[in-house]
C-alpha cells in the first residue's frame, strides 16, 4: 500500500533535500507537487488542500528555512500534519464491564465485513479475550458459510440460525448464546447492500436496537479511494458510527480512503486489513501510517508482528543450536515457515528504516523464489536435511522432479546453504566458546 505515494513524496523531498537553502518560493513549488501527489493517490480534494495548507503555513517561515538542515525540517513538518490528518493516537476497541461487550459490524456489500468480523475475533484471542461471531447476513448465504468456515479455522464458536430470515431474531439469541458461553465479546456480522439505501439502514437499526452495542465499527474498501469519504458521511448521517476499519490495503489501494477518511467525516480508524489471512489486521496507528508514508518505516509494527507470529520456544533452540555452530537444512526450513508466518517480504522490508529503496522498481519481491526453494527442502528426505552433504547426483535429480524445479536450483540452494553454514561456524568462532556458569558456594 502508498507504494506510488511514496515513491512521489520520496522524489520530491529528496530534491527539496538537495538544497542548502530554501526559499519560501522553494517550498511553495514543492507542496505543490504535494498535493498533486495526493490527489492522484485518490486523497479527498478538500482533505489535499488543508494538509497543503497547513504545511505551508507551518513551513514558510523563518525558523524552519533557517534551520541548519530546512529539507529535513520541512519532511517533519509534513510528517507531524499527516499525523493530525489521520487522526494523532491510535484509538482502541471498546471495553465494556458488561458481558459480553458487543460489537456491531457495518458496510456495504464486498467491503470485506465477514472477513473482518473473523479477523477481529483472531485480533481478540491473540490479546487473551474470548470472541463470539454472530452471523446476522441473512441477505446473502454464502455469508453464513463463510463465517462458519473461518471460525472453524480460527477455533472461535459462530451464531447461526438458518431457520429465519429475521436478523433481529438471529441478533437477540446470539446476544444470549454469547452470555451463556461466557464469552467477552459478541462481533455481529451485519448485511449490506450495493450502496447506502433505506431498506438497508432500517435493517441495520433494527438489529442495532436488539444488539445494543458498545461500538459500532463501519469496514470500508481501501481500494475505493474518495469514495470511502462519501459511504462514511451516509452512514454516519443515519447511525452513530463509533470507528472505521479499512480493508484490502495490501492491494493496489492507492491510500487516499485511510488520509481521506478521518479528516473528512472526523470518525476514528481502529484497524487496517493488510492481507487476506485471519492474522493480517493491524491497529491504526496514525504515526506510524504517516512514517511509512514518507518511507520512514515502521520498526515498532514490525516487532509487534514478530513477537506475535514467531514461535519463541523454536527461537530459543535455534539460537542454542547456533551458538553450538550447528546449522541445518531443517534449521533453515524452519526459519522461512516462521518469516512467511510474517507476511509478504515487500511489506516486512517497507517497515524496515531505509530497506525499501533496496526493493526493485516495482516494489515487489519474488516471492515465488521462496515457494521454489520450500518446495526443494521440502522434497528432501529428514536424513538429506539433516545431513545435506549426502546429496549427490542422483539425489539431487530426485529432488528436482519431487519439487518441479531443476537441478540448477538444488545446486544453487545448497550453494547458498553452504555459504550460511560457514557465516555461522565463523560467528561462532568469533565469539569464542562459552564459559561455564560458576556455581554458588
Amino acid at each position: 500500500m502508498f507504494e506510488q505515494l511514496t515513491g512521489r513524496l520520496d522524489d520530491i523531498f529528496r530534491r527539496l533535500r538537495g538544497h542548502g537553502v530554501l526559499t519560501d518560493e522553494n517550498v511553495r513549488d514543492a507542496l505543490r507537487e504535494v498535493r498533486r501527489a495526493l490527489l492522484e493517490a485518490d486523497v479527498h480534494y478538500t482533505v489535499a488542500r488543508d494538509i497543503v495548507r497547513e504545511v505551508e503555513k507551518r513551513a514558510v517561515g523563518q525558523e524552519v528555512l533557517r534551520s541548519l538542515t530546512p529539507g529535513q525540517q520541512v519532511i517533519r513538518v509534513v510528517h507531524d500534519v499527516l499525523v493530525e490528518t489521520l487522526g494523532s493516537k491510535a484509538q482502541r476497541i471498546a471495553e465494556s464491564h458488561e458481558v459480553p461487550t458487543r460489537i456491531l459490524i457495518v458496510g456495504l456489500q464486498g467491503s470485506g465485513k465477514t472477513t473482518f468480523a473473523a479477523k477481529l475475533g483472531h485480533h481478540l484471542r491473540s490479546h487473551k479475550k474470548i470472541a463470539f461471531l454472530a452471523a446476522c447476513d441473512l441477505a446473502r448465504p454464502a455469508a453464513i458459510d463463510q463465517l462458519e468456515t473461518l471460525g472453524r479455522q480460527i477455533g472461535l464458536k459462530v451464531h447461526v440460525d438458518r431457520t429465519t430470515r429475521d436478523p433481529v431474531r438471529v441478533a437477540t439469541e446470539s446476544v444470549r448464546a454469547a452470555r451463556a458461553a461466557a464469552a467477552d465479546y459478541l462481533l455481529v456480522d451485519t448485511a449490506g447492500r450495493l450502496h447506502v439505501d433505506e431498506d438497508l439502514m432500517a435493517e441495520l437499526a433494527r438489529v442495532r436496537e436488539a444488539v445494543k452495542p458498545h461500538q459500532t465499527i463501519l469496514v470500508l474498501d481501501g481500494m475505493v479511494g474518495q469514495d470511502a469519504v462519501q459511504v462514511a458521511e451516509s452512514f454516519g448521517k443515519r447511525m452513530p458510527i463509533d470507528g472505521v476499519a479499512l480493508t484490502k490495503m495490501d492491494g493496489d489501494a492507492r491510500g487516499g480512503a485511510a488520509l481521506s477518511v478521518r479528516a473528512a467525516s472526523g470518525i476514528p480508524i481502529l484497524f487496517m486489513g493488510t492481507g487476506e489471512k485471519v492474522s493480517a489486521l493491524e491497529i491504526f496507528h496514525p504515526d506510524r501510517l504517516a512514517s511509512r508514508i514518507l518511507g520512514m518505516g515502521d520498526v515498532l509494527t514490525l516487532v509487534e508482528r514478530v513477537q506475535d507470529g514467531v514461535d519463541q520456544e523454536k527461537a530459543e533452540k535455534l539460537r542454542e543450536r547456533l551458538e553450538k555452530r550447528q546449522f541445518t537444512l531443517e534449521d533453515f526450513q524452519e526459519q522461512i515457515r516462521q518469516v512467511r508466518k510474517l507476511g509478504p517480504l515487500q511489506d516486512l522490508m517497507k517497515m524496515i528504516p531505509g530497506a525499501s529503496k533496496l526493493l526493485p522498481e516495482q516494489g515487489e519481491v519474488d516471492e515465488g523464489e521462496i515457494v521454489r526453494v520450500e518446495a526443494i527442502l521440502s522434497s528432501m528426505t529428514s536424513g538429506e536435511r539433516q545431513r545435506p552433504e549426502i546429496i549427490d547426483g542422483s539425489r539431487r535429480r530426485r529432488i528436482a522432479r519431487g519439487s518441479g524445479t531443476q537441478v540448477q536450483d538444488v545446486n544453487r540452494l545448497l550453494r547458498d546453504y553452504g555459504m550460511m553454514k560457514r557465516l555461522v561456524q565463523q560467528m561462532g568462532k568469533a565469539r569464542g566458546p562459552r564459559m561455564p556458569r560458576r556455581g554458588r558456594h
